[in-house]
């Protein structure tokens, strides 16, 4: 739904700069995504394992997202704010206070150039980090990867954001305030930065390249994590589409310490469309934190895992998004609960019905 509306400069910002871009769009959307899955490991409690944070329940029909979306975009000046519900919000949201566990987007932007396109955004926004994103209908496999759950969904900050005149280049530079924060964390006075770097060369490939410095601990324990993401997308054909990624991050074993503690995850997909009704997706996946800097089990050699999962989609009707998967992960420790016993492995089926407007 579109509404075009004229809005005094007073009344938005009161500033010389939208006296110049009074006149906007007004769009309002929605997202709603329900899910039920089957864990062959049968938790007693319903919760999937702590490293998961979407599609997290068990043998129940749930809501994993929800949300309902203004954004308004004008020449010089864009601003979105969404709400949201759902399992996703529940896990990724629990460090966050009050209200603003269901804020899922709130922020704004001005043009600062009148010849180029260089904006500054501030304001809780998605992450700059990954491939993969809270809204399902935009991933080719139906839950998310152990990468993407594990490394920020949304971050909070400024964002100063250049594309070129062709659109083939993308250059931001980041000031946030943590590792997936919305409140920084009590006691820390260090601001996060982060850096994207995305070149689309031609409508069928993009490569990015993104980073993260700072630290998510207290000062007194402070602890300085570098984190590098890195993945491409090629369309090889209008049905076949291939997408690889990899991140690596380090983090200080000790506070000012050179030895630093390693993680890194590969992951590779492949997506084939039938039609615009059916296409089928796979994944392969590791996941090495042996250390336990952002998953811990407490097992000799840490967390080291490898997925498997297969999806198929369907869409009857447009923008509706009917999807099955089946999904494995194997560790090389017993890091999985099955009936009280641990085990190594999990195999799981997710099935999902989500409507867009």
């Amino acid at each position: 739904m579109k509404k075009k509306m004229l809005l005094g400069a007073a009344v938005l910002l009161g500033t010389g700069l939208m006296a110049q871009d009074s006149t906007g769009t007004l769009t309002v959307s929605g997202y709603t995504e329900v899910y039920y899955q089957y864990d062959a490991n049968k938790p007693a409690d319903n919760n999937r394992p702590a490293f998961i944070y979407s599609h997290n329940r068990h043998n129940e029909f749930n809501l994993n997202l929800g949300y309902i979306k203004a954004n308004y975009t004008a020449e010089r000046v864009r601003a979105n704010i969404a709400l949201a519900a759902g399992t996703y919000m529940n896990a990724n949201y629990a460090a966050e206070p009050g209200v603003l566990k269901n804020i899922f987007e709130a922020n704004a932007g001005i043009k600062i150039s009148k010849k180029k396109n260089l904006w500054i955004d501030a304001g809780i926004m998605p992450s700059h980090i990954g491939f993969e994103s809270a809204i399902s209908k935009d991933c080719w496999n139906l839950t998310r990867s152990m990468l993407a759950d594990n490394s920020p969904y949304f971050e909070a900050g400024a964002k100063l954001t250049y594309t070129t005149d062709d659109g083939k280049w993308l250059l931001s530079a980041l000031a946030l305030n943590g590792w997936q924060r919305i409140q920084r964390v009590e006691g820390n006075s260090l601001v996060s930065l982060g850096t994207q770097i995305q070149y689309k060369p031609s409508s069928k490939v993009l490569l990015n390249y993104s980073t993260f410095i700072g630290t998510d601990k207290h000062d007194t324990s402070r602890l300085n994590r570098f984190f590098h993401n890195v993945y491409s997308i090629f369309n090889v054909t209008d049905k076949l589409g291939i997408t690889a990624g990899f991140d690596i991050g380090t983090e200080e074993k000790a506070p000012g310490s050179s030895d630093m503690n390693t993680w890194y995850s590969p992951v590779l997909i492949l997506k084939y469309a039938v039609n615009n009704k059916w296409a089928f997706a796979g994944r392969v996946e590791h996941y090495n934190d042996k250390n336990g800097v952002i998953i811990a089990t407490g097992t000799p050699n840490g967390f080291q895992t490898t997925g498997y999962s297969l999806n198929v989609d369907h869409s009857p009707f447009k923008n509706v998004w009917v999807r099955i998967e089946w999904r494995t992960l194997s560790s090389k420790d017993e890091i999985f609960i099955k009936q009280l016993n641990r085990t190594k492995s999990n195999t799981f089926f997710t099935s999902s019905i989500a409507v867009g407007f």
